[in-house]
């Protein structure tokens, strides 16, 4: 009788940030600016990479494909989160919370992968300089790129599986701005033990397990830097990977306190900041951190300034 009584969940409602009350709309302001910094940052990298032979190389393949990324993971859920602020009760469909998870899964962790590319990429080239052309060939940098896609569709068809298999009956109500797994798998009518299985796998899969592989990359290019004699060498070796490695802690940082902790999902606002940094403010500083603190990316820029502005 409990049963005919219960009501299959159509739509989710989003409660976000409606706690800010008035204070939405500078929210709302402040999102927007950090969106557009988002697009024209990655989008000026992208531009770049393929325009100047100079930046031909596999460190800015993988930057180009990262900052692709960057679009599409911050795409699928700051326009939304836009919509919403404007909402006074903002809802999502079911179909549409399942797309946004998946992609959301798909790019968050395509990111993962790639930032492990790019420092195997500076391994090789920092303590394997004698191989680099072999080890990090056309080929391989093509495919590295490949297995990053083919490791985000897993993980996004893994969580989607787990999660929207589910009964959801009556509660509709997710303390979040996106649908992020742990909310959304927290509403569920049936028994949340394999989809918390599942999503313990895929952070161990795909994004510890990356961690620690920067992790040991950076440990044995430390070990060459040491072993370099002059202080300048050392220093222009240092300056090719802080970026990187600046990026790495900040993403995977964030990311691993909030979907590893033990009490992940139970603090809603704590949830709610840590999302805020991994799909919004890292990606705003990727560009600043990619640019400004790369020679290499800054001629570029002259060069297609004067190229096309100061030709005339």
């Amino acid at each position: 009788m409990g049963d005919s009584n219960r009501t299959a969940v159509t739509e989710f409602v989003l409660l976000g940030f409606s706690g800010f009350g008035s204070r939405q709309g500078s929210l709302f302001w402040g999102v927007l600016c950090i969106y557009l910094v988002i697009l024209l940052g990655n989008s000026l990298i992208i531009l770049l990479t393929l325009a100047d032979p100079a930046l031909h190389s596999p460190m800015y393949f993988f930057l180009r494909h990262f900052s692709m990324v960057e679009i599409l993971y911050t795409t699928t859920i700051v326009p939304r989160m836009l919509a919403d602020l404007l909402s006074s009760c903002p809802t999502i469909p079911l179909a549409s919370c399942f797309t946004q998870l998946y992609f959301f899964a798909l790019f968050g962790i395509a990111e993962c992968c790639l930032l492990t590319a790019m420092a195997y990429d500076r391994y090789a080239a920092i303590c394997r300089p004698l191989h680099y052309g072999t080890l990090m060939n056309r080929g391989t940098c093509v495919h590295m790129v490949g297995a990053s896609y083919l490791m985000g569709v897993i993980a996004g068809t893994t969580h989607s599986i787990c999660i929207f298999t589910l009964p959801f009956h009556n509660a509709n109500t997710i303390h979040h701005f996106l649908c992020d797994i742990l909310p959304v798998l927290r509403l569920a009518s049936a028994s949340t033990f394999w989809g918390e299985v599942g999503n313990l796998g895929v952070t161990i899969a795909f994004i510890l397990t990356p961690f620690l592989l920067i992790i040991a990359s950076y440990a044995c290019i430390l070990a060459t830097i040491l072993g370099i004699a002059t202080s300048q060498g050392r220093q222009k070796v240092f300056s090719t990977c802080s970026s990187h490695l600046f990026v790495v802690m900040l993403f995977f940082g964030t990311g691993t306190v909030a979907y590893m902790r033990p009490w992940a999902g139970s603090s809603q606002d704590a949830d709610q900041i840590l999302a805020l940094f991994y799909t919004v403010v890292t990606p705003m500083f990727n560009p600043f951190v990619y640019t400004l603190r790369n020679k290499e990316v800054t001629g570029a820029m002259r060069r297609l300034v004067k190229k096309y502005f100061w030709s005339s």
